[in-house]
């Protein structure tokens, strides 16, 4: 039986086809059928010890789901994950599986891995087109309150882990919308909002209460959410405040941070206009700065409203891009042109303070740095200018300092990042975070098996018995 598994290929989804959806914000890959995701789920050799659930953050029982869809039982295998992970849908379209659970399948030390993405995407979405979405059964009320600040991955497992176990929740989310950067940062093609909003509505349907537009930091503070008789808080506030080069010429018209502008496009519906009133910069030469997924989703959006020209500048080589290659590839196909080894130095404006090209230096790899990738280093006498119209900075984020600067008690790393152990807990009695406001920018599964940790450990804190074991990190 293994040896007639291993002959299955590895099963495509299909999509539309590149010429088409760069017209469109519709979402690129199909997702997989029932025939095509029961063949690839035999696939799967049912590994006795599971490495696969090793590399997944939130340790969903990934062969025992696979096994429900050889069965047909495509229902049951979408309870199956959420037994630990809430957000199926979203898991299933945007977790870098290549790098987590199927890193780690035996399938794919002899050809390639089971699609378990894949998998995990059609299951959600069958159990949602078939409108069977289960609702657990709620234990009776422990009486205990807590605030969750930020809706994001991992305020939103938080939320839904707490509420599976009886406390009242209360998710405050600074946005008129719930899902942080789900909503705001991934574009519509990528991840559609209505699956979101699905996943969103799931919570709601236990019990979770959502208040909209407080701004935790501002309106209120963490003391002050205690005074209201809240038995613990946590942070989830993310990693949204942006990262500039610090250049030249960096406050010209025609510059945005990616933040500003896939906000635009996504949770302001910025790509509708004028149905919506968002403009979007209508460009003829885009320029994007960064090799990360956000600079891929940032390039991808701007290809679809219509400029003649999009490039990535990116100071390293191909081999060191640190976006999914599945991303990678659809902006390839798309049509994005990407100019390696090349980093910018100034921004030259006409004069309108408007920005008209990037002033950029050749680079050259040299030794690794800490983060293992090899170091770029400067051409001497290799500077050009790139002519553009927009540039848009992906280089990285900073966490969202208005919870940090609002309660001084707080301990903080040198970053602004909140400083907590390994189950969550700050050094602020009651007070627990996670995702990227403590780890920096990182995937939506990892801060979603934060959330998980930090859920088991606030329960044991509310229910008395982490009172005497609390530790400052």
């Amino acid at each position: 039986m293994a040896t007639n598994k291993m002959k299955i290929p590895r099963q495509p989804m299909k999509e539309q086809n590149p010429e088409e959806r760069t017209g469109n914000f519709l979402e690129v890959p199909d997702g997989y059928d029932v025939e095509t995701a029961k063949i690839e789920a035999e696939r799967c050799l049912q590994c006795k010890n599971k490495p696969c659930v090793d590399g997944c953050p939130v340790a969903v029982d990934i062969p025992a789901f696979i096994e429900l869809i050889t069965e047909g039982r495509f229902i049951e295998a979408a309870w199956k994950i959420k037994e630990t992970n809430s957000l199926p849908a979203v898991c299933g379209r945007v977790c870098p599986q290549e790098d987590q659970c199927e890193k780690f399948c035996v399938r794919g030390k002899k050809g390639e891995p089971v699609a378990i993405g894949r998998l995990e995407r059609f299951v959600a979405d069958y159990e949602r087109s078939q409108g069977e979405v289960q609702i657990p059964d709620i234990p009776p009320s422990t009486g205990k309150r807590i605030a969750v600040v930020g809706s994001g991955p991992s305020g939103l497992t938080v939320a839904g882990d707490l509420r599976k176990r009886g406390h009242e929740v209360t998710v405050f989310e600074a946005l008129h919308k719930p899902g942080g950067v789900l909503v705001y940062g991934i574009p519509e093609f990528r991840l559609p909002k209505a699956i979101v909003e699905a996943e969103v509505d799931y919570l709601g349907k236990l019990g979770v209460k959502f208040e909209f537009n407080s701004v935790i930091g501002r309106i209120e503070t963490i003391d002050e959410l205690f005074a209201e008789g809240y038995n613990a808080v946590y942070i989830a506030t993310g990693a949204g405040a942006p990262v500039f080069l610090g250049i030249p010429g960096e406050n010209l018209g025609g510059i945005f941070s990616a933040n500003e502008y896939l906000t635009r496009s996504n949770l302001m519906k910025g790509y509708l206009f004028p149905e919506y009133d968002t403009p979007m910069p209508r460009s003829r030469n885009v320029v994007v700065l960064g090799g990360g997924n956000v600079a891929m989703d940032a390039a991808r959006t701007a290809l679809r409203l219509g400029p003649e020209k999009v490039t990535i500048l990116y100071r390293r080589s191909a081999a060191e891009l640190p976006a999914r290659a599945e991303e990678i590839h659809h902006a390839e196909e798309e049509g994005v042109i990407f100019h390696f080894l090349t980093s910018p130095t100034a921004f030259i404006g006409d004069d309108a303070d408007m920005v008209k090209s990037v002033r950029c230096i050749r680079m050259e790899l040299g030794e690794p740095d800490a983060s293992g990738r090899r170091r770029p280093i400067p051409v001497e006498g290799s500077e050009f200018e790139f002519e553009t119209d927009t540039v848009i900075v992906a280089i990285g984020n900073l966490p969202n300092p208005l919870v940090p600067n609002a309660t001084p008690d707080l301990p903080v790393s040198r970053r602004g990042n909140i400083l907590a152990d390994t189950k969550g807990r700050t050094g602020k009695k009651g007070v627990f975070a996670g995702g990227d406001i403590v780890t920096g920018a990182a995937t939506v599964i990892e801060a979603m098996g934060a959330g998980r940790i930090a859920a088991e450990s606030i329960h044991e804190y509310v229910m008395n018995e982490g009172e005497r074991t609390w530790a400052q990190p």
